[in-house]
């Protein structure tokens, strides 16, 4: 992750404002830190009020005294550019910099998050301190990654973002007439004349108070324009740290499936990925383990940054309940497990004041090293320091993909029908927990992302579907690969244009059938999908939407068990080439699906993939290898109850230290972790 000769072992600690603080609380931290086995902070995310007073000046003073105490502590640093809250002076003085929301409210300084991508003048003076932090602190060895700004996200609807979306629009459609084209202008006399006519799609235009909007493809335009505007900003602070410093990486901390930006479009730009991870206390393990493989398949050749997790408990969620002793463990092995080279929380140091005064840090207000919460992190960073770089640059392998789009969930979510039930996360997902609940690898990757490495690809209400996406798809299956999709696929182009060649368009051959209609389901009603044979046989819950379908070439395996189109296909499998594909005509629920379940046993054992370990319900397992064949099994028991799992290879299980005979069956404590080196691998 950080390819820097001094990182010998996983990177522990995250987030301290000492800025918040006085010089005899931040000498105990130098005391309690280390103690806590903390090898790295996070420095200076908001700082710039502190840093730059005024338009003219700089001052560096404290910065420059808690740099040399965290060196004297022997920590390192990940030292942010304190970009994500602009001062009060420069809202003051040019309020070009402040956002307008969707509503079209000019805001006023306050919160964080809060300036336009596309003003010049937070551009200008971003970059300028970047590059002042690069001068100064660039040469200090202990400066091991940057961090620039801070959870972007946001949008604005401002006239910097107005005029900058209008040149967007020129570049990518070059001539207004072929933009009223691509988006369908003549329906309700949208034309436009002239490209100063175009609007940004707020709710005094184009968007309707609920996520629904009247020219879908302006929003998806507008949401693509947003992330490649905030990507810039990104970019200019990036181009001016690795101008003084290249040998350092640049990072910034994403949010897994975040909605308003395409973090895909991210990842060549960043040197590592890094991301926050806060689920919800009833969100499941495998949700939990999507986001991670999310945020892997940005940039996933390479291992990520856990940058954020609370090492007890939120304070922004409906019902924030402490993490129960043993989790924030089991949870750090489970960033891990997926890929991370670091374990780091939000934060050091409680809060006293302001809206996160009552999420959870490793010190708490009291300043105590007997804690529980101190306790357990003291533990685990005595763990992390006795596997020292056992681990690092290790990477999963998956001969299944899963398509994630965030252009899919964009066009699902504005469009106006067929169900306001139908959310595209929520159907990858569970596609992503009957995969990942049996322990069989998974990345989660783009369209375009390369499909060479995998057997299986999995695409779950592919909504939009280039020519070119289309294409690759058919030569994958062709090839002898296994395509699996759902309804809600194919439907437009990359425009948002519905196909007219048929409903799933650029994937009727594959699929081998055609679409002639979809019913949504009242919340109140259900049908059934019934196969009466082979090893999928069943009945099985068909939810929310339900397409009534036409085979061309493909074989129906499964029909409806109700409704006026029962007895009709719901789903079938085609023979395409070398390969074949599935295509399911309805949705089915994570909490009920085992129709998925036995499908994705099927198309694993078409190819020979293996599951990394059978092992009983609600306990993990995956697996990284190491460039030089090293395989280490990670075994993560998720239930509050003592679970039973049968290891069938021989290895030294490295937490601690004894070795696993092989064929053998071993007692995983609830919440507990194993990590086995394979014997001979």
């Amino acid at each position: 992750m950080i390819n820097n000769p001094s990182v010998k072992k996983i990177l522990y600690g995250g987030d301290y404002n000492p800025e918040q603080w006085d010089a005899a609380v931040r000498t105990k931290d130098m005391e309690l830190l280390p103690k806590a086995g903390v090898d790295i902070v996070t420095l200076n995310v908001f700082s710039w009020a502190a840093l730059q007073p005024n338009e003219d000046t700089y001052d560096f003073s404290d910065l420059d005294a808690i740099m040399d105490m965290v060196t004297a502590a022997g920590m390192n640093v990940c030292l942010a550019t304190a970009t994500a809250t602009h001062p009060a002076w420069m809202a003051r003085k040019y309020p070009d910099v402040l956002r307008v929301d969707v509503d079209g409210r000019k805001r006023d300084f306050g919160s964080r998050q809060n300036s336009c991508p596309n003003s010049p003048t937070y551009r200008t003076y971003s970059v300028r301190l970047a590059q002042k932090l690069a001068e100064r602190y660039g040469n200090r060895p202990n400066v091991l990654a940057w961090h620039i700004s801070n959870e972007y996200g946001g949008l604005c609807y401002c006239e910097n973002c107005r005029s900058a979306f209008h040149e967007w629009l020129k570049e990518k459609y070059k001539t207004i007439q072929a933009l009223n084209t691509a988006w369908n202008t003549a329906f309700w006399g949208h034309t436009y004349y002239d490209w100063d006519e175009i609007a940004v799609p707020s709710h005094i235009s184009e968007r309707w108070p609920v996520n629904r909007t009247s020219c879908q493809i302006q929003t998806i335009d507008y949401y693509r324009f947003q992330t490649d505007s905030i990507l810039a900003c990104f970019r200019l602070e990036a181009d001016a740290l690795k101008a003084i410093t290249p040998h350092i990486p640049v990072t910034t901390n994403l949010m897994s499936t975040y909605p308003e930006l395409d973090y895909h479009r991210w990842g060549p730009y960043m040197d590592f990925i890094s991301w926050d991870n806060y689920p919800y206390p009833d969100e499941p393990y495998t949700r939990t383990a999507m986001n991670h493989e999310v945020m892997r398949g940005c940039k996933i050749e390479k291992p990520f940054a856990l940058m954020e997790q609370t090492p007890s408990v939120t304070n922004w969620q409906p019902y924030n309940s402490l993490k129960r002793p043993g989790v924030m463990r089991l949870m750090s092995y489970q960033a891990i497990a997926h890929g991370a080279d670091t374990v780091m929380f939000f934060q050091m140091r409680r809060s006293r004041g302001c809206c996160e005064k009552w999420h959870g840090a490793i010190i708490d207000h009291n300043g105590r090293a007997d804690t529980r919460v101190f306790k357990e992190v003291q533990a685990l960073g005595e763990e992390l320091k006795a596997l020292g770089g056992t681990l690092l640059g290790s990477l999963e392998q998956a001969r299944i993909a899963l398509l994630f789009d965030w252009n899919c969930m964009w066009s699902i979510m504005f469009t106006s029908g067929p169900s306001t039930d139908y959310d595209y996360t929520k159907e990858v997902f569970s596609w992503f927990d009957a995969i990942s609940r049996q322990n069989f690898p998974v990345a989660v990757i783009d369209p375009h992302d390369s499909f060479e490495p995998y057997d299986v690809i999995v695409a779950p209400a592919l909504y939009m579907v280039s020519d070119e996406t289309g294409k690759r798809i058919e030569d994958f299956v062709q090839r002898g690969g296994t395509f699996a999709t759902t309804c809600m696929s194919g439907l437009t182009d990359e425009n948002d244009l519905v196909t007219t060649r048929g409903y799933p368009g650029a994937l009727r051959n594959v699929c081998g059938l055609w679409v002639e209609e979809t019913d949504a389901l009242l919340p109140t009603n259900s049908n059934s999908v019934e196969i009466s044979a082979g090893s999928l046989k069943g009945s099985y819950p068909a939810t929310v939407l339900c397409d009534i379908i036409h085979p061309d070439s493909a074989e129906v395996v499964g029909t409806y068990g109700s409704d006026f189109y029962s007895g009709t296909p719901v789903l079938c499998h085609n023979t395409f080439g070398k390969g074949d594909a599935w295509y399911l005509g309805t949705s089915v629920p994570a909490t009920d699906n085992a129709l998925l379940l036995k499908l994705v046993r099927t198309m694993a054992e078409r190819h020979g993939i293996l599951q990394v370990l059978e092992t009983p319900q609600g306990v993990e397992a995956t697996e990284r290898v190491h460039a030089d064949g090293r395989r280490f099994v990670f075994i993560l028991n998720h239930n509050s109850e003592t679970a039973q799992v049968h290891i069938p290879f021989a290895g030294t299980e490295l937490l601690s230290g004894k070795p696993i005979a092989g064929n053998c069956t071993v007692e995983l404590q609830p919440h507990g972790v194993l990590i086995i080196q394979k014997t001979n691998a």
